[in-house]
């Protein structure tokens, strides 16, 4: 009997322990499930998704890349004279700028200059015996083949004096064409040879600008398409035009090169420059376009959001055209003035009820 009434107490005991557990939750419940009637919303009532939307209208597409270009000098050569010799005089200054055939150095000539003296000698006694045989011959005083002789060694004097003439005119180092002169590397008194660099020298007006688009692209080049180009050093866009590209594809990195010419009267841009281009390929009119993060990729296309009617999500199949950094042209699936989201399209579904904020 005492055993009986251990177990009767301890389950009774157990049971109380339990209800004092479960109690609190089932009140909580209790209380949610009364909050919800009393709101009148069911559970699966859906709420209004708030939503950005665009009106879309008709703009001018302009297909342009942002690619990254070098300053290239519009001639440049590093001078080194044709012949060795001794430097007697330099008569240019560095960072001059210098028209073409200016002449900027010279070298030691004086053996040469004395085999043209003694040319030009030799040149003067040889005509006037040439001169004399001719009359000779005229009179039938000598034969043919004696004024020959006088008249090829007369020919050949003067074959020798262009040839030492040529030597000398080696002798100075003029500018190939109009430029500046960078630093110079040889002084007066020095013996320079072919290989030596006497200075570098360059034209920086017109600049040439290289840079490189995606093989995609190259279809839609033409000579004279205009670029824009800055850099760290001037800020504002300075205009360029192609004027020459290169007739294959890069098989290395599957890109087209091409070079544009600027004007630089103000010498801004020095060769060897980090330039950011901005290259226009062609426009269109009256095209429709819509924020990159409106457009939705999809197994068989894409699609976007519009607002339809009662103020729902309505999905669109669209066809896209031309891509820009920030922007996707919408060929086919959408009209003007539609209301198109710009945010809220990974939530949204169809029939969706939304809550929408337009933009500019």
């Amino acid at each position: 009997m005492k055993n009986q009434t251990k177990i009767i107490l301890i389950v009774g005991i157990i049971l109380i322990i339990i209800a004092a557990f479960l109690y609190p939750r089932l009140d909580s419940r209790k209380s949610n499930d009364d909050s919800v009637a009393s709101s009148g919303a069911g559970p699966g009532a859906p709420a209004n998704l708030p939503v950005k939307v665009i009106k879309l209208q008709r703009e001018t597409l302009r297909n342009q890349l942002s690619v990254t270009g070098t300053i290239l000098p519009n001639e440049s050569v590093d001078l080194r004279p044709e012949v060795s010799g001794l430097v007697t005089k330099i008569t240019f200054n560095e960072g001059q700028y210098v028209s073409k055939g200016t002449p900027l150095l010279y070298l030691n000539d004086d053996e040469l200059q004395a085999q043209f003296q003694r040319l030009q000698y030799t040149q003067k006694l040889f005509e006037s015996q040439e001169n004399r045989q001719k009359q000779l011959l005229a009179r039938e005083a000598i034969s043919q083949e004696e004024y020959d002789i006088v008249l090829n060694q007369y020919n050949t004097t003067l074959s020798d004096l262009k040839l030492v003439e040529a030597q000398l005119a080696k002798t100075v180092v003029r500018a190939p064409f109009n430029g500046i002169l960078g630093l110079r590397q040889v002084s007066e008194g020095s013996v320079i040879g072919t290989g030596d660099i006497i200075a570098n020298f360059v034209n920086i007006d017109p600049v040439k600008i290289e840079f490189s688009i995606p093989e995609r692209y190259a279809n839609q080049v033409s000579l004279g398409s205009e670029i824009f180009f800055t850099n760290e050093s001037s800020p504002e866009e300075v205009v360029g035009k192609v004027y020459a590209y290169e007739p294959q594809i890069d098989a290395a990195t599957r890109t087209l090169k091409l070079r544009a010419e600027s004007p630089n009267k103000e010498r801004k841009f020095l060769p060897g420059m980090f330039v950011r281009i901005r290259f226009v390929l062609g426009e269109t009119e009256n095209a429709l376009m819509v924020p990159s993060e409106s457009v939705i990729p999809e197994l068989q296309g894409y699609k976007v959001f519009v607002v339809g009617a009662d103020n729902k999500a309505e999905e669109r199949t669209v066809e896209i055209g031309t891509r820009t950094d920030t922007h996707v042209q919408i060929l086919s699936g959408l009209e003007v003035g539609d209301l198109v989201f710009t945010t809220g399209v990974l939530q949204a579904r169809q029939g969706s009820p939304v809550e929408y904020t337009q933009i500019n």
